[in-house]
């Protein structure tokens, strides 16, 4: 059991000495298909952009407002009056966050919505339940405030019983949502982003948060599993009892038992039970394996409650000789660091973009992420199922401000309760394998930041004992101060030690703390062969994540590459009109960038890649920001630049590379410490191949051949059956390709999109330019790099919906996407 210890020595030698973390579980909150216990409750709000405080009362008329469905981001939604020059889009010069939150506005809403409770759940106990709303919130129902939350990212749920009408008498949930100032260092979103649901239990019913499985030891084909729950009793509900049923994977049940629930004094009784599973299917990143654990409670009535918890059974176990173990092998963590926006949807946490996230992410290599903030039920679902391990962050700033109006103003008093609600939701996820406390905290290193970083870990342990703890630490901030604090005092009440961009300091702080796990909490793509070099040498060295894997929105500019006059100074952040950091290895339509193949040589995954790099205008020279990458084309089309030089960036593991054009050979290279290899050639049409030879032995070969002359558009759905559910995405890529298929990377092309038919409706459109607004969820968005995306919302109707797609000189496009 991981303590809450005072010195470094002594956190890492408890570490060392076993820090055996078995952990295993569940899901996040819990579903029970069989009385439909907690319900979507998206469908049909009524949405108001602006002050309007007269609308918590029960009668107010909200016939004029705008109906929506959840999830919802107002942020991302064209700014209703247009002022040339100043708006363009969600975009707007007078926006508070300015680059960092992508030029985008906040302000006030409201949400109304009507519901009437059956005259079957008459007597039942009523919760409401948000998975996130951005920023600070105030709930009233019927007119009576009934609860609020400070904290955009956090998870909430209240009891509304109290507030409710008499079954058959209507009742009304007024919402307010307030994101004002400059509350953030990157695109947050506004409004009721994430899922809301009703929540239906009996009197007494069971606390799905204090419901856990753990797996306790895994011996000779049998892991032992440590259950606990807890009823919470109903006055005078004696005669209680709670079934515990196991089910494999496969659908069969694996073990059963039932209890009687002891009566309490205080009306909560915690049980617990031990399951025994014989062969059980471990879950990892490769076979994600998810039991299942029904818990009913009945009474002489009936059944009064019922949790379904998905589950996983692993270990995990960290130590400075053999790294990070899960189910007793070592694993380096292929990390990226996460925003929680979906690109052009904003923050809309829709199910399938959440989940789209993940498999593109697993498709490009990463097993691991680091949420730089908490994340909807949905995304941690999808880890879960998908078998991406995840480090849950919970704050970016503590008691001293990063920007005026962001959490800072309420931590004192929230983030006992804001640990609590992350901690309780997501400790029995299996994908779940540290907690971080904080991001680049400005008091790190101070005595009250060590003060408030040992209450912070204090408070994590009172709910799970079963990870490790870490923070992403970086330099001084201050580093004009003459006597520097030690940044060893931000490791204090840590079990890993993050470390943001400093691998160099690695091997010299091992000799210093020789029992300090270490991890790459963020690095940057340029530096990606120092710090997997590292994370490969160095056990005590378990992962290393990128910043960023996905573009996201906000941060504008961080990772630019742009051509200055040689004497121009430049902010690692753009102004208008940037508004994506495009730092990320894929970017905003999920198209893997330049970067994220270089990454594929650094982690094995392929063994030669190449890009080509083309000169800078006269009088200009290219300046590329730390976050950023060299403006690389995976294309070898440069009619402009036939007989003129080009430089080609070869990347392989081998030690020579051999560039050949059209057949002939040109040049030899050695490959350097960071396995590339740079030639000068004019350009010329043709294919373009390099080959990689290791002891004069020809290996793997990579080729970029110029397009043909025709141009046609092709379009591709990630689904092409929604459900008519109203929450269905499709994910449509539109491509310029030529005769042969071969994506153009043109851009500039402007494409005109349309739908027909009434089962859907597109919910986003345009491309991945980082400062293309105009572009920006457009019907009529410029190709970039030869693409763009539009992505459809079922409705709840079934039929079908048909997409169009022409470009001037084209031949047209559709696509038909069904809704069943």
């Amino acid at each position: 059991m991981l303590r809450s210890l005072l010195s470094e020595h002594t956190v890492h030698s408890s570490l060392n000495f076993k820090l055996f973390l078995t952990l295993m579980m569940l899901s996040l909150s819990a579903f029970t298909y069989a009385d439909d216990r907690k319900q979507l409750f998206d469908r049909g709000w009524k949405f108001y952009l602006g002050a309007a405080e007269e609308a918590k009362s029960f009668e107010f008329d909200d016939s004029q407002w705008r109906s929506v469905d959840l999830p919802h981001d107002w942020s991302i939604e064209p700014i209703k009056n247009q002022v040339p020059g100043k708006t363009i889009g969600p975009f707007s010069k007078e926006s508070p966050g300015g680059a960092a939150t992508g030029q985008t506005l906040g302000g006030e809403g409201w949400y109304r919505k009507s519901f009437t409770i059956g005259s079957a759940d008459a007597g039942k106990r009523h919760e409401l339940y948000f998975e996130g709303i951005y920023n600070q919130s105030e709930i009233w129902i019927n007119g009576k405030k009934a609860g609020e939350n400070m904290y955009g990212y956090s998870t909430f749920r209240f009891d509304i019983t109290p507030y409710c009408n008499a079954p058959g008498e209507k009742n009304v949930i007024a919402i307010k949502v307030v994101n004002k100032g400059k509350n953030s260092r990157w695109y947050a979103g506004s409004g009721i982003y994430r899922h809301v649901y009703l929540i239906k239990t009996g009197q007494s019913h069971i606390d799905d948060w204090l419901s856990s499985v753990q797996t306790t030891s895994i011996q000779k084909d049998e892991a032992r599993l440590s259950i606990a729950t807890t009823v919470i009793q109903s006055k005078g509900d004696k005669d209680l009892s709670i079934d515990a049923v196991l089910t494999s994977p496969e659908g069969k049940v694996v073990g059963k038992e039932q209890r009687s629930v002891p009566s309490a004094a205080n009306d909560t009784a915690a049980l617990a039970f031990d399951f025994m599973v014989s062969n059980p299917k471990l879950w990892n990143v490769t076979t994600p394996s998810l039991y299942s654990l029904k818990l009913t409670l009945t009474n002489k009535k009936g059944v009064q409650d019922i949790v379904t918890l998905p589950f996983g059974i692993r270990t995990i176990a960290f130590s400075v000789d053999k790294g990070f173990q899960i189910n007793g092998e070592t694993l380096n963590l292929k990390g990226g660091c996460i925003h929680h926006d979906n690109g052009l949807l904003g923050a809309a946490a829709y199910d399938r973009a959440e989940e789209r996230k993940i498999e593109l992410l697993k498709a490009n290599g990463f097993i691991a992420i680091r949420s730089h903030n908490p994340m909807s039920e949905s995304f941690m679902q999808a880890c879960d199922r998908l078998g991406m391990l995840v480090i849950n962050e919970a704050f970016d700033q503590w008691e001293r401000k990063k920007n005026p109006d962001d959490y800072h103003q309420y931590f004192k008093e929230w983030s006992a309760k804001d640990i609590k609600a992350l901690v309780l939701r997501d400790r029995n996820k299996p994908s779940v394998i540290m907690w971080s406390i904080g991001n680049e905290i400005y008091e790190r290193l101070t005595e009250r930041g060590m003060e408030i970083a040992a209450y912070l870990r204090k408070e994590v342990l009172k709910y799970d004992t079963t990870r490790a703890i870490t923070a992403g630490v970086n330099n001084q901030w201050d580093k004009e101060r003459k006597n520097r604090v030690p940044i060893d005092n931000a490791f204090r009440s840590l079990d890993v030690a993050g470390y943001n961009y400093m691998w160099s300091v690695y091997e010299r702080d091992h000799v210093r703390f020789p029992d300090r796990i270490m991890l790459g909490t963020e690095s940057v793509a340029t530096e990606a062969a120092a710090n997997w070099d590292k994370v490969e040498r160095l056990p005590y060295v378990i992962g290393d994540f990128i910043w960023t894997a996905m573009d996201y929105l906000g941060e504008s500019g961080l990772g630019s590459s742009i051509e200055v006059d040689p004497t121009e100074n430049t902010h690692f952040f753009q102004d208008w009109p940037w508004y994506n950091a495009w730092c990320g290895d894929i970017d905003l339509l999920g198209i893997k960038k330049p970067q994220s193949y270089y990454r594929d040589i650094v982690w094995k995954r392929r063994n030669i890649t190449m890009a080509v790099e083309l000169p800078a205008q006269p009088g200009k020279i290219r300046k590329v920001s730390f976050w950023g990458w060299p403006q690389e084309s995976l294309e070898w089309n440069f009619p402009e630049q036939i007989g003129k030089e080009v430089s080609v960036n070869v990347y392989s593991r081998a030690p020579i590379v051999k560039l050949f054009l059209n057949g002939k050979f040109l040049a030899e290279q050695k490959t350097d410490s960071v396995y590339k290899a740079t030639f000068k050639t004019p350009y010329h049409p043709g294919t373009l191949k390099a080959v990689e030879y290791i002891d004069g032995v020809a290996g793997d070969s990579i080729a970029l051949t110029t397009p043909g002359e025709k141009r046609m558009l092709r379009l591709s759905a990630d689904l092409k059956k929604l459900a008519a559910d109203g929450q269905s995405l499709s994910h449509v890529l539109i491509e310029l390709v030529d005769q042969h298929g071969q994506v153009v990377l043109e851009s500039g092309r402007m494409i005109d999109i349309s739908l027909s038919g009434k089962a859907g409706k597109i919910v986003a459109s345009g491309n991945a330019a980082p400062s293309d607004m105009e572009s920006f969820n457009s019907l009529q968005p410029k190709l970039f790099n030869g693409r763009a995306i539009v992505i459809l919302r079922s409705g709840y109707e079934k039929g079908s919906v048909s997409l169009k797609v022409k470009s001037e000189g084209l031949k047209s496009r559709s696509l038909k996407i069904s809704v069943k």
